[in-house]
């Protein structure tokens, strides 16, 4: 395992926390308040967290070339932020 195999596990898993941490947040704030802005913007955190969370594993402990968990990560990430600029509209 080289240096920079070592670094993107770092980073994947600070993604990974801090975004399980705003999903868990923001899901808490919907349940709490009942507002659907919330609940999308916790769908959509939730996904840009996952897709950090699937590369990672794809790239670590399958097959997958790190270019094809790039790309899976990056679908992720975009359907996420569409999701979480859809909550910033919703009443």
């Amino acid at each position: 395992m080289s240096h920079l195999d070592i670094a993107l596990i770092a980073v994947k898993t600070g993604t990974l926390l801090l975004g399980s941490l705003i999903t868990f947040l923001s899901l808490k704030a919907y349940r709490r308040t009942g507002t659907a802005a919330l609940r999308a913007l916790g769908i959509g955190f939730g996904l840009v967290t996952v897709g950090a969370l699937l590369a990672g594993v794809g790239h670590q402990f399958t097959t997958l070339s790190l270019t094809h968990s790039i790309v899976i990560e990056s679908a992720l990430t975009l359907i996420g932020f569409a999701v979480i600029v859809y909550s910033l509209y919703v009443e």
